[in-house]
């Protein structure tokens, strides 16, 4: 009997050990979530860490790039270095005028130039010629660029939007004329940024998200009212690329499996 008493003891004892209680069931719920926020916040950090990166060693590099050329030349990328002509000061050359428009690379009103591209050009870039090639341009004057995708591509940067997708940066340079909606002067264009990617390198440049004002803003976008209210970068992260739609609040139509819809930024040179 003592011996029949302790087996059913034991085997008792073990029943009890079989399953959880409603306090160890909530810890292991409680952990998960916690790993859940974890993983998802870890995302949010990890693809604000790589914008940043964007900037400092991409954009800035090669404003440091456009700067140096500058410096060892007398003329800012894509002008002529005998016939300077795009550091205009607003002013219009024209034939009427007595002005010659040779020179560079001006265009028929004399002081449109082609931008200064490699390569294929992204969204909304002009096509280059052989004499406005960035990436000769600046190994002629014995410029280092950044590094970018890769040897050859070093006007490129490739990075993941927020469904994971690869999304390729772009650069080029021209001069605006004073008749530009986002202003005269030499500026750096850059395509292929996703919204969220925009306006967080706008926060950066200027203080505030604002697609019409400040160095940093969206192409095509004219200046507003002085001291009026600014314009919010009008593109979300749930509009596809494929979307035509460029106001309001887009079309909404991402899937989780689409590429985001991306702008074409001006990013305004002090020279």
């Amino acid at each position: 009997m003592k011996y029949g008493f302790r087996r059913g003891h034991v085997a008792s004892g073990r029943q009890r050990q079989s399953g959880f209680t409603l306090v160890e069931l909530a810890v292991v719920l409680a952990v998960i979530g916690l790993i859940i926020g974890a993983m998802a916040i870890g995302k949010d950090v990890q693809r604000n860490a790589e914008y940043t990166k964007i900037k400092n060693k991409f954009i800035d590099q090669w404003e440091q790039a456009y700067n140096q050329y500058y410096q060892r030349t007398g003329v800012v990328v894509g002008d002529s270095q005998t016939a300077p002509r795009l550091m205009v000061n607003g002013a219009t050359y024209t034939a009427a005028g007595g002005l010659p428009l040779s020179g560079g690379n001006m265009g028929a009103d004399g002081i449109t130039a082609s931008r200064a591209c490699d390569k294929a050009d992204g969204p909304n870039m002009t096509a280059r010629t052989a004499t406005t090639n960035l990436r000769t341009l600046m190994t002629q004057t014995g410029i280092r660029m950044p590094p970018g995708r890769a040897e050859g591509f070093e006007d490129r940067y490739v990075y993941l939007d927020s469904n994971g997708n690869p999304q390729e940066v772009q650069v080029c340079f021209q001069w605006n004329q004073p008749s530009s909606a986002e202003g005269s002067g030499n500026v750096m264009i850059i395509s292929g940024l996703t919204p969220d990617l925009a306006r967080m390198l706008d926060q950066m440049v200027d203080g505030k998200p604002d697609a019409q004002e400040g160095r940093f803003r969206k192409q095509a976008i004219a200046n507003g009212t002085a001291n009026g209210p600014g314009v919010q970068w009008n593109r979300t992260n749930d509009d596809s690329i494929a979307s035509t739609v460029d106001a309001g609040s887009g079309d909404n139509t991402r899937l989780d499996e689409s590429q985001v819809a991306t702008l074409v930024a001006v990013y305004k040179m002090n020279q």
